[in-house]
């Protein structure tokens, strides 16, 4: 039975510049399609925060130039945590598919690894990156 389910991850860049946050995001819907083996004619929505030292880009168009035509998309701002970690990108994908929501992987890749709580689903190459 197919179900919609959502997916997590997340990544950070070096600088607030336009190509480090497409460059990123890229990276980060790439990886998390292919762990999850999803196609994007799956994706229902994106929903994608940035914390706010990051806005030179709207991460969303990562997607549209990845060819997600279809999906609906949309770009916030995470809370002003005083700890929270900064430089960030984050994004909750929202999918159509047949697998269990035990089965789906949530990737963080290089300095967001550590946002990882107990319990979240992550493949071990999240921890690579």
């Amino acid at each position: 039975m197919s179900g919609c389910w959502g997916i997590r991850g997340a990544t950070t860049v070096e600088e607030n510049s336009r190509e480090a946050i497409l460059d990123g995001t890229k990276e980060l819907l790439q990886c998390i399609m292919e762990e999850n083996e999803i196609d994007k004619s799956q994706v229902a929505a994106v929903w994608f925060t940035t914390t706010r030292d990051l806005n030179a880009e709207y991460p969303a168009l990562a997607a549209r130039q990845l060819g997600w035509m279809n999906a609906a998309l949309l770009c916030a701002h995470e809370m002003m945590v005083p700890t929270g970690l900064p430089m960030c990108i984050r994004v909750l994908l929202l999918v159509n598919t047949e697998k269990h929501p035990q089965d789906l992987k949530y990737i963080y890749l290089k300095g967001a690894v550590g946002l990882r709580t107990q319990g979240l689903h992550a493949s071990p190459q999240s921890d690579q990156k």
